[in-house]
This record gives C-alpha cells, structure tokens and sequence, in this order.
C-alpha cells in the first residue's frame, strides 16, 4: 500500500460484540454515516452472545454503505475473536473499533490517508467521551491512568509517534496494514478482556511486541471516534475493580515478556533486578505501604478525593500480588524480552 491511492485500497472494518445487542444496532447506525474507502467490508464477531445479536445485523445489513459479514466466535475473549477477524479480512487495511462507538463520517479516509502519508504500519487517532452520565467529581481531568479506565483519548492537536512520549492507542479507534500481522503476529487473548474480568494489556503487549520488530505507528488528531461512557464505568467499584485487574493484566505481562510492571513502555527498564516475597517485587510492596499511609492521612482530613486515589494504587498491588503468588513457581521471561506471537493464521471457530 505504500504510496498508493487511497481510494484504491480495500478496507475491512472489524467490530467485536457480545450480548450487546441493542448498543451495537446504535454503532451500527452510526457506521451508515462512514464513508468507505476503495471496497470497504464490515465483519461482526458475535462472541458468543445469547440474545439477538445477529437478528440486529440482519435486519441494519442492507442499511451500510459496506459488504456486511457475520461470524460467530464461541471460545470467550475479545482478542480471540479480533485474531480469527483478522484472518478473515479481505481488506488491505483493518480497522478495529467496538460496539459502543459514534463515528465521523471521514474516520475512515482519515486512517487511510494517514497511512499513506505517514508510511507507518498502524494509525490510531482521538478518542471522545460521549458521557452518558454526570462525570463524577472524584474523576480529575488528564489522569491519563483514569482515562484508560473509561477508554478516552487525546494526544493533542498534532500527528505523534506512538509510543515516543504517548500511550499508545486504544483498541476502539485503530488500523492497521494487514501484512504487519505477518510481521508481528496476533494479539495475546490471555491479556485481554473476557466475560467476568477486566483485563487489559493486550494492546500495549502487542504494541511492545511490535516496537521490538521496528514497527511505528502514529497518533492522528483527525481521525476521531466518539466512545459511550457508560453509567457504570463512572463509579467506584468499577474503578477498583479495574485497577485490580490492571495489577492482575500487569503481572502476566511481566512474567510472559519481563517488563516492568509498572513502567512496561520503557526502553530502559527502571527496575532490572527485583528483590521479591512471594513473587511480588519488594519496592511495589513499600509503595503499598507508602499508598495506605495516604489513605489513612487524607482519609482523616476528609479528602475523599486524594484518598481514592491511594485506594486505587492499593487495589492494583493487591492485582499484582494476587497473580504473581498463583504465578510464583512459573518461569518469569528475561527483562522486557517479546512474548512468544500468536499465530498470524487463527482457526476458524
């Protein structure tokens, strides 16, 4: 694709649902307003819902300026069921995105224009909050920890490099070439999200994975999808529980690939030799103590607000603690080394 004309490109857009049936006839009416580039596909993987899911795609089908495909993935796990779509894609680029997304009408010409121009392997670009509740007083502005927890970004006004400075991208708002999977493989489903869990790493590892190969990608401020803050992200139990199962999604990539728990971006990791009891390093430990001393001390000043904070960084060592005891006896991977890649050939299911 490099240097080519973009309306020459074949692109294959690839949502993945489950039991979301009437939030993703929403999506779905939105994508109506996308235009395509070169002979656009939509693929919807129904991972393994139980309501009306496809009667919803059946009936909005004939509604979409795209070739529409439905496919039904049993084995749970979004990233599962994101690998098999990429092996049925026919695009030469795919576009990810989720069930709960509004859309510009040029998101896609803005992927694929910033493909071309930037001569990268993938695009991400700026995600919005569509809040469909009152933002709570105790959710501060530019955490960028928090906004992963309610799945919004923005990096600004510029194209940037991902991963030079910025996060990486979020999974609602991507494209990639199709031949980088080739180059780096799939997406590890063990660190992504599945029903009952919040895991969440399995982006940055891919990200991580990719980087060691060379790949690059750039951040475009253009290229903007609108994602539902559901009412219930914006309390605190989701926060904790999301935290912790942050901790849980950090352990595992720090055994399966090495890096840093706390810093898994950095070139240099900080912390190359840990002191550990019982699997968990030593310095995560003092700071959990450092955190609690902070809860307790704002907690008698009435800051609620600094007190969920250090409550917060509590519930994310107690993640990590819980799987790095399940995980003690298992070999830990040499510092900031690849994880083995997924095969860039999914099975069908």
């Amino acid at each position: 694709m490099p240097g080519s004309d973009p309306n020459h490109t074949n692109t294959s857009i690839v949502i993945v649902t489950a039991n979301r049936a009437d939030e993703l006839r929403r999506t779905l009416a939105s994508l109506a307003s996308v235009r395509p580039v070169g002979r656009t596909e939509l693929l919807v993987v129904d991972n393994n819902s139980s309501d009306d899911t496809k009667s919803v795609v059946n009936e909005l089908r004939d509604s979409l300026p795209f070739d529409v495909r439905y496919f039904f993935v049993a084995n749970p796990g979004k990233y599962g069921a994101l690998n098999a779509a990429i092996g049925w894609a026919r695009g030469d680029v795919i576009a990810a995105t989720d069930d709960d997304a509004r859309f510009e009408p040029d998101w896609l010409e803005q992927a694929v224009a910033g493909l071309d121009r930037f001569q990268c392997d993938f695009v991400g670009g700026r995600v919005v909050p569509a809040w469909c509740g009152p933002r709570p007083r105790w959710l501060p502005e530019g955490n960028g920890l928090h906004d992963k927890v309610i799945a919004v970004l923005d990096h600004g006004d510029q194209p940037r490099e991902f991963g030079v400075g910025i996060s990486w991208p979020l999974g609602v708002n991507i494209a990639y070439r199709r031949q980088v999977f080739d180059r780096v493989g799939l997406f590890d489903n063990s660190l992504g999200r599945t029903t009952g869990t919040l895991r969440n790493q399995a982006q940055r590892e891919w990200h991580l994975r990719a980087r060691a190969d060379g790949v690059t990608g750039m951040y475009l401020p253009d290229m903007v999808v609108h994602h539902l803050v559901s009412v219930d992200r914006l309390t605190k139990r989701y926060f904790r529980r999301w935290f912790y199962w942050h901790g849980i999604s950090r352990a595992i990539l720090f055994r399966q690939g090495g890096f840093d728990i706390e810093e898994p971006d950095a070139l240099v990791p900080p912390n190359p030799a840990w002191p550990q009891l019982f699997g968990v390093p030593t310095y995560l430990l003092r700071k959990a103590v450092v955190a609690l001393r902070g809860y307790l001390w704002h907690s008698l000043r009435g800051d609620s607000i600094a007190a969920f904070e250090r409550e917060l960084a509590l519930w994310f060592v107690v993640g990590v603690a819980r799987q790095r005891v399940v995980d003690r006896n298992l070999p830990t991977a040499n510092l900031g080394a690849p994880a083995p890649r997924p095969s860039p050939r999914p099975a069908v299911f």
